[in-house]
């Protein structure tokens, strides 16, 4: 594909992301505070696009597009929120999928992954929401710990408040498919 045929085919994308989960009323005003613990005037809810079957095949199909350029190897997300999105993506791809919790359980394996992971893995994971990007580097961090490397993050939308600084500085790349900016126009 030329380049931009590449360019045009990921506007018409993001143009249908936005419509999408605008549609799907993930996009609210008022007053919010975020998991990083700041305020905001509006919040976006990937949580309910993920239960709108149609937004989600959506958003798998558009990450799906990505990692046919990226050499990754398997799909991660963390709970909750990285679960359905890595799911769909994992489906759409057939790439293995990785979950990643956010603390180890203390009964069954006692382990922070669910599916397996071995040092020569290459990882694409998926977030809902990056502000700051501290859960998907939290997630990095202990993913590395095994061996394996995550290259790049796929977020659904970036709120523009850090997270592609924060993650590049941890070696990692943060592609949004759509950014807050974008959306809130």
């Amino acid at each position: 594909m030329k380049k931009s045929e590449t360019e045009n085919e990921l506007e018409t994308q993001k143009q249908e992301l936005i419509a999408a989960l605008k549609a799907c009323g993930a996009v609210r005003y008022g007053d919010f505070t975020l998991a990083s613990g700041k305020k905001s005037k509006y919040y976006i809810d990937i949580k309910k696009a993920s239960t709108d079957p149609k937004t989600l095949k959506l958003i798998a199909q558009q990450a799906a597009f990505r990692i046919k350029q990226m050499d990754v190897n398997i799909v991660a997300g963390v709970e909750l929120g990285g679960v359905p999105l890595a799911t769909a993506v994992s489906l759409e791809t057939e790439l293995p999928l990785l979950i990643v919790r956010k603390a180890v359980k203390g009964y069954g394996t006692k382990s922070r992954f669910v599916g397996d992971i071995k040092p020569e893995n290459r990882l694409v994971m998926l977030e809902d929401v990056t502000t700051s990007g501290g859960s998907a580097r939290d997630a990095i961090d202990v993913i590395r710990e095994t061996g394996a490397s995550v290259k790049y993050v796929i977020s659904v939308v970036d709120r523009e408040e850090g997270a592609k600084e924060n993650l590049n500085k941890a070696g990692t790349e943060l592609i949004p498919l759509v950014s807050a900016s974008d959306l809130l126009k």
